[in-house]
């Protein structure tokens, strides 16, 4: 009789176990804008058999918020008071999005980025900053993408140009400094910012061909893809968005690459955050779009 009554009792327990069992966070991205906003951007690979899970949102002011599966398609979810409660459906894979202006601050020219992770994450800072500080030895320079070791960690920087546009979350504008501080804040990066001016001055060429992108040649596009560490699948991505004059669809190049569908996602996904694409979402599809 005990037998019987127990082991309903231990399923139940198990069963409870799952549905609320932890998640494991892959991939986490900062894209910081020039006025400070922060769009943030990371993967969850949810436990098996569970119906939802409970992530922890970065900042209490939250601005476009999107939760998708691993083919890009919406997933239900509430914001519980800063708490993001998603629903699952046999997924493999969650994707969270939003912008938050909460992570940074600013005290006179240097903005500080600010964050506590327990996993190493990427920070993709605005094309014009200058590092100034980091609280610690970054695991990867790659340009203006930082990927800091997990932790309480900080990053300190300044615009060395200035602007008057507003932001948008595609293309915030606003915050710069004043032209004639460069000088000072190249000094105050020193030796901390040493190997992110190194990476700087080896892209400075194709960041000035930036606005006459339309001029460049097929040819000379491919030799500028060659100089990047890429993977075949997404030279041949890269290739064929431009020949479709800079955008298509990500259905349209995966379909015309045969990628699967997730191993199509991942690589745009890496190749929005090593900056050479930007992905726009639709309603129906989501597309891709060259950055240079």
């Amino acid at each position: 009789m005990l037998k019987r009554l127990v082991s309903p009792v231990l399923v139940m327990i198990l069963l409870l176990g799952l549905v609320h069992a932890e998640y494991t966070t892959s991939s986490v991205t900062l894209t910081v804008y020039p006025d400070g906003y922060v769009g943030v951007e990371y993967d969850i690979v949810p436990p098996n058999y569970t119906s939802q899970i409970s992530v922890p949102l970065l900042g209490s002011h939250v601005e476009n918020l999107f939760v998708a599966d691993e083919n890009g398609d919406p997933l239900n979810f509430q914001d519980e008071n800063g708490t993001l409660v998603v629903y699952l459906e046999k997924d493999s894979l969650v994707n969270v999005s939003y912008v938050t202006p909460d992570l940074t601050s600013k005290k006179g020219l240097v903005w500080t980025l600010s964050v506590n992770l327990s996993v190493p994450f990427t920070v993709v800072l605005p094309k014009s900053a200058v590092v100034v500080d980091l609280s610690d030895i970054p695991i990867e320079i790659a340009g203006n993408s930082i990927t800091m070791p997990p932790g309480n960690q900080s990053i300190s920087y300044a615009l060395i140009y200035s602007t008057t546009q507003s932001y948008t979350p595609e293309n915030a504008q606003r915050g710069g400094a004043r032209d004639w501080t460069w000088v000072l804040l190249v000094l105050l990066a020193g030796g901390i910012a040493g190997a992110y001016l190194t990476f700087t001055r080896r892209r400075k060429s194709t960041r000035g061909e930036e606005t006459k992108k339309t001029a460049l040649s097929r040819e000379e596009f491919e030799r500028m893809l060659g100089d990047l560490d890429l993977n075949d699948d997404e030279r041949r991505s890269l290739l064929y968005v431009y020949d479709r004059g800079g955008k298509a669809s990500q259905a349209e190049v995966r379909e015309a690459l045969g990628l699967p569908k997730t191993t199509a996602w991942r690589m745009f996904r890496r190749l929005e955050r090593k900056g050479l694409v930007r992905i726009l979402k639709g309603k129906k599809e989501n597309w891709v779009e060259l950055r240079f």
